[in-house]
């Protein structure tokens, strides 16, 4: 079922011509009994019903706001114009908003790719396109959208790494790779939703972190990493400041070591180079041998 336009007229001749026979109706009517013309008196009791059903046509739509319309259980289409509009006084009418909404999702507690348990949650914008779709392919589309949206954030954490640390080889992260991920809901929302006649404007998310119970554990080894990583690039400086000095002492023939002895420097510079504490040198006021 799709939405479809349903052709309304201004209201006002409609409201006009409705406050006439509704006021003129019962003077009809007073007037037959006084005069006893029955057919005065009739003819003003119809016009008093012809009045009370043309004002039950009215139906005042506001902005971002739609009137879907039903004649005994069939689908007759949906005005979307602002004011103040009348159509068939026997359709059915029932308002819905056109508005953009916030859904602010609940933090859930799931498993990621590698199965660690991470909380997540997720904020989402959306509005209605399709009326027909909203109200008659679904039992309660704002319900819809939030089981819908908890799902999709369920399946986006099952479906990727919670970082690169966790799977070297993902190329989408939930934490570094937001952007891509952000699309991601919002494709799958839109796929999911789309059935309700809901369109999504924005899908992101609100909050993400491991959960509490390996959280402290996790934390450790994210410093245990960047304290291997720090202590890699000081080695690799190290190295390069010993060759550097070995290099420049065989060039200017300052002095002559063996191999043992270069083994020796070696050792003492990574030493003073790589160590977390000042060295406090012992100094050799003999012979080198």
């Amino acid at each position: 079922m799709n939405e479809k336009n349903l052709t309304s007229i201004s209201g006002y001749l409609a409201l006009l011509i409705g406050l006439l026979a509704f006021i003129a109706g019962p003077i009809l009517v007073i007037s037959g009994v006084v005069t006893a013309n029955v057919g005065l008196g009739i003819f003003g009791g119809l016009l008093f019903i012809a009045g009370l059903i043309t004002l039950t046509g009215l139906s005042v739509i506001n902005p971002n706001e739609a009137v879907v319309t039903t004649f005994f259980g069939d689908y007759t289409g949906t005005m979307k114009q602002n004011g103040l509009r009348w159509v068939n006084p026997f359709y059915s009418k029932k308002k819905i908003s056109l508005r953009a909404r916030n859904l602010n999702g609940q933090t859930l507690k799931v498993n990621d790719k590698m199965g660690n348990p991470i909380d997540i949650a997720a904020v989402v914008v959306w509005q209605v396109a399709d009326t027909a779709k909203a109200l008659f392919s679904v039992d309660d589309y704002t319900l819809f959208v939030q089981i819908q949206s908890e799902a999709a954030v369920r399946h986006l954490a099952n479906s990727h790494a919670y970082d690169n640390s966790e799977d070297e080889d993902a190329d989408v992260t939930l934490r570094d790779n937001t952007g891509r991920i952000n699309d991601v809901l919002e494709t799958e929302l839109n796929e999911r939703l789309q059935r309700a006649g809901v369109t999504i404007i924005e899908a992101r998310i609100s909050h993400l972190a491991y959960a509490p119970e390996i959280a402290g554990a996790m934390l450790q080894r994210q410093q245990a990493s960047a304290v291997v990583a720090a202590r890699k690039q000081i080695v690799d400086g190290a190295v390069g400041m010993v060759e550097m000095a070995l290099a420049r002492l065989a060039e200017n023939n300052v002095v002559t070591l063996d191999e043992e002895r270069k083994a020796a420097m070696v050792s003492n510079l990574l030493v003073v180079l790589c160590g977390e504490k000042n060295v406090s040198p012992v100094v050799n006021a003999g012979s080198l041998y």
